[in-house]
C-alpha cells in the first residue's frame, strides 16, 4: 500500500466523530479503515468545548490507525452549519501561454479571480466550486484544459463561513496532532456521492439528519444552489423517549437504537422491553408500539419542518424528490413517514462500500470521493505514513517508538 494513494476524511458530528481511510487504486476508491468515537464537546453541530472535541477526534483517529496499521498525519475535514452561505461569482483572465492553449495555471488564475468578492469582516472563503467555464464566448465547458482560446471565464459558487466557526474547527483538528489538508462542505461532498447526475440536473434536495442538526442542500442544473441547517435531529427523538418513558437520556438512546420504529403501523405489539424509570427501583415493561407512539409524531414534525424549509428556500417542486442520509434515517419506518409527510419521491442514500454501508457514513465517504476528484490535483503526499511493525521476543507485533516514528518522518526529507 503506497502512502500516495491514501485519503483520510474526518466528519465531526454531534453524536459521533468518524475518521475514514480511503485507498485510491487506479481511480477506484477502497475503504480500508474506519474509526468512530462518541462526540464530546459538540452541541447541535457546533463546537462548544475544544478539549473534549480534541479527545473525541484522537479516539476516532486512533481507532482507524489501529485497524489499518498506519499513522494518520493529514485529513480532509467536513464543515457544515447555519453559518455557511453560498455566493455566485465571475472570474475572467487572458490565457497566458503563447500558443493560447489553456493549462492548469490559467484555470488556477481564473479561480483566484473569482475569489475576489466583497466579504464582511467576520466571514471567510471556504472554497470555490466552478459551475462552468467560458472560452471566448463558448459556455457550458466543464474542463477547458488543452482547449485553444484567448479569454477564459468561470462562473463559480463561493462557499463562505464565519471565521469563528472555521478557526475553531481548524484548531481542534490541529490540537489533535493532525494537519488539515482541506475543508470540504459536507453537503457538497455528500451530494457528490449520493446523487446521480440526473438527480442533480433536474432538482433534488439532499437531507442529512444527524443527531443534533439537519442539513438541507438543494441541487439543480448540476450545481449546489442552496443549503441551510435546522437545529433538530435524532437527539430530539431521544429526548422525547426519555421524557415519555421517564428514564435517562443514555438509556433512551439505547432503547431507540434497539427497539425504535418511526411508524406505529410497522411496530410489533409482542416485542417488549423493560425500562428502569427515574425515581423507581422497579422496571416497567413497554412494547414497541408504545415506543412508536412516542417516536412517530416527532419524526413527522421533523419532516414537516424540512418541507417548510425547502419551500422557504424557494423550491415548491423538486422533480428529483428527496434523498436522505445521516444516522437518524436508519431508524425503521423513517422512509415511510418521509414519503407521507413530504408527498414526494424519497430514498435513503447508502455508500456502496464494504464496512460503511450505513447512511451515517455518507458524508465521510463523500469527502474522500470529492477530495480524490477535485482537491488533490498534482499534490501526491497526503501525509499518511505507513508504520513498520516489529516482532517482540514473544512473537507479538510492536509499534515503532516515538523516536523511531520521528526518524521515519525525518527520512522523508533527507
Amino acid at each position: 500500500m503506497s502512502s500516495n494513494d491514501i485519503i483520510v476524511s474526518l466528519d465531526i458530528g454531534t453524536s459521533k466523530v468518524r475518521a475514514i481511510i480511503g485507498e485510491v487504486v487506479n481511480g477506484t476508491i477502497n475503504i480500508i479503515g474506519v474509526g468512530s468515537a462518541d462526540s464530546q464537546g459538540i452541541r447541535k453541530g457546533a463546537i462548544v468545548d475544544i478539549d473534549q472535541t480534541v479527545q473525541s477526534i484522537r479516539s476516532a483517529v486512533d481507532h482507524a490507525e489501529r485497524m489499518v496499521g498506519i499513522q494518520i498525519a493529514e485529513v480532509y475535514v467536513g464543515i457544515s452549519g447555519n453559518h455557511i452561505s453560498l455566493q455566485s461569482s465571475h472570474g475572467v483572465v487572458a490565457v497566458s501561454n503563447e500558443d493560447r492553449e489553456i493549462g492548469d495555471d490559467d484555470i488556477e488564475r481564473v479561480i483566484q479571480a473569482a475569489r475576489v468578492i466583497p466579504l464582511a469582516p467576520e466571514r471567510e472563503i471556504i472554497g470555490v466550486v466552478p459551475n462552468q467555464y467560458v472560452v471566448d464566448g463558448t459556455d457550458q465547458i466543464h474542463d477547458p484544459r488543452s482547449m485553444i482560446g484567448v479569454r477564459l471565464e468561470v462562473e463559480a459558487t463561493i462557499i463562505t463561513g464565519t471565521k469563528t466557526a472555521i478557526h475553531n474547527l481548524l484548531r481542534v483538528v490541529e490540537k489533535s496532532g493532525l494537519k488539515v489538508a482541506g475543508l470540504v462542505l459536507l453537503s457538497l461532498a455528500a451530494g457528490h456521492l449520493a446523487l446521480s447526475k440526473d438527480e442533480k440536473a433536474i432538482g433534488t434536495a439532499l437531507v442529512d439528519i444527524g443527531a443534533g442538526a439537519t442539513t438541507i442542500a438543494v441541487f439543480n442544473e448540476n450545481n449546489l444552489v442552496a443549503t441551510t441547517t435546522l437545529p433538530i435531529g435524532g437527539e430530539y427523538i431521544t429526548n422525547d423517549i426519555a421524557y415519555g418513558l421517564r428514564t435517562q437520556a443514555d438509556i433512551a438512546e439505547k432503547i431507540k437504537q434497539k427497539f425504535g420504529c418511526a411508524m406505529v403501523e410497522h411496530a410489533a405489539d409482542d416485542q417488549v422491553f423493560k425500562v428502569n424509570r427515574l425515581g423507581s427501583n422497579v422496571d416497567k415493561e413497554y412494547s414497541q408500539v408504545d415506543l412508536a407512539n412516542i417516536i412517530e409524531p416527532r419524526v413527522q414534525e421533523i419532516f414537516h419542518l424540512i418541507k417548510m424549509e425547502v419551500l422557504r428556500l424557494g423550491f415548491s417542486d423538486l422533480p428529483g424528490g428527496y434523498v436522505l442520509s445521516g444516522g437518524t434515517v436508519s431508524l425503521p419506518g423513517v422512509l415511510a413517514v418521509a414519503q407521507l409527510e413530504l408527498a414526494s419521491s424519497v430514498r435513503i442514500a447508502v455508500p456502496d462500500y464494504i464496512g460503511v454501508r450505513d447512511p451515517a457514513f455518507t458524508s465521510g465517504v463523500g469527502i474522500i470521493q470529492y477530495a480524490s476528484k477535485y482537491l488533490r490535483g498534482s499534490k501526491q503526499n497526503t501525509g499518511v505514513k505507513k508504520l513498520v511493525s516489529k516482532k517482540t521476543s514473544s512473537g507479538q507485533e510492536q509499534k515503532p517508538s516515538a523516536m523511531e516514528r520521528f526518524k521515519n518522518w525525518l527520512s522523508e526529507f533527507i
